[in-house]
């Protein structure tokens, strides 16, 4: 963020010279301060460091695709995401609009529809994004680098586990039910096997609690969820 809270933040994420330079002129003539990043990656460290408060992302990355991009984004970040590409299919759109864009914009565009949609996506932006990394206890989970740490020292979760704890950590405080956890991570056939997430939160309690049997942060809502406490 920029000095002054007034001034929002655009990072543009996209590896042509040129089109990053018409897009710092039309961004900054509009009143918003504008950082580059021409890679995939250099764009996910640039939105975990700087926060901005919007990002106009290209899918045509050199280094990963912009869907990628959007998906390692989607896991840490609601900051509104503007899409821009070549490609004016449908399936492509649908398919930018899934991976978790605010809004899709076909090469070459103008000016004035640029800033309008990029005013429209900040308005419905939820306000503040959320941080990148989360402490609880002596556990840091880093979501844009997709680590996890306890007293400094690297966890190794494997995916599922993973997954698991981002989705509490995204929704901290509040129980998350077992239809839920089993939709979003095994998909919407699997609400009845509960017994998916007892054997996966038993090792995550091993590996991040003090005392797994009686857990300070992975609690268990009986007959209903799980709830993250202690951030």
């Amino acid at each position: 963020m920029t000095a002054n809270p007034a001034i929002q933040t655009v990072l543009v994420i996209d590896d042509e010279v040129q089109i990053r330079r018409l897009l710092r002129i039309t961004l900054e003539s509009a009143g918003y301060c504008v950082a580059e990043a021409d890679t995939g990656r250099f764009g996910l460290d640039e939105a975990a460091r700087r926060q901005p408060d919007a990002i106009v992302l290209d899918l045509g990355l050199p280094d990963m695709g912009g869907l990628e991009v959007l998906r390692h984004l989607r896991e840490w970040s609601r900051v509104p995401v503007l899409v821009l590409t070549v490609i004016a299919g449908e399936t492509e759109k649908v398919a930018a609009l899934d991976a978790g864009a605010d809004d899709y914009l076909t090469k070459p565009f103008g000016a004035a529809e640029l800033t309008a949609r990029l005013r429209a996506i900040l308005r419905r932006a939820p306000g503040e994004n959320e941080p990148s990394v989360v402490v609880f206890g002596d556990i840091e989970m880093d979501l844009a680098a997709r680590l996890v740490r306890r007293r400094g020292a690297e966890v190794r979760l494997t995916a599922k586990e993973y997954a698991m704890l981002r989705l509490l950590v995204m929704h901290r405080g509040k129980v998350v039910t077992h239809g839920q956890m089993l939709r979003e991570l095994w998909g919407p056939k699997s609400e009845g096997n509960t017994h998916y997430l007892r054997v996966h939160m038993t090792h995550m309690r091993q590996k991040l609690e003090a005392d797994p049997h009686r857990p300070s942060h992975l609690k268990t809502e009986s007959g209903i969820g799980y709830r993250l406490v202690g951030t």
